[in-house]
């Protein structure tokens, strides 16, 4: 099989994940970056869209999971999404980051805090 890859990078969502009761209240914005492992083979020599991987649904997963049910952790954010883009999606694999750009940490300069996740199907 081809190791080809897919990549949607810097979807950015507004959601109310944190550990934090403001978190949670208040909301933050959050960045996503998938990369997915498929064969586009076929897609590609074929020029056919019914073989290929659905972008405008592996962004809406990413969006309804950011955008659903609050959790405390990013790292169940990203998990999330990799479910789902796994179930729904012809891919091998998916690694999903997902980017906190202000987390609450007291005193910290950063730019943001992310958790990276790699699946298999």
């Amino acid at each position: 099989m081809a190791d080809d890859k897919i990549i949607l990078t810097g979807m950015v969502f507004y959601g109310f994940h944190g550990v934090t009761d403001e978190e949670q209240r208040l909301g933050q914005r959050f960045i996503v970056d998938i990369e997915l492992e498929a064969d586009t083979r076929n897609a590609g020599q074929r020029d056919d869209i019914t073989q290929a991987v659905n972008y405008a649904a592996v962004y809406t997963a990413a969006r309804d999971v950011v955008e659903g049910e609050p959790r405390r952790l990013i790292e169940a954010v990203a998990e999330g999404i990799a479910g789902r883009v796994l179930a729904e999606q012809p891919v091998r694999a998916v690694r999903v980051r997902v980017t906190k750009p202000s987390p609450p940490i007291p005193g910290a300069v950063l730019s943001g805090a992310a958790v990276e996740v790699y699946r298999r199907g």
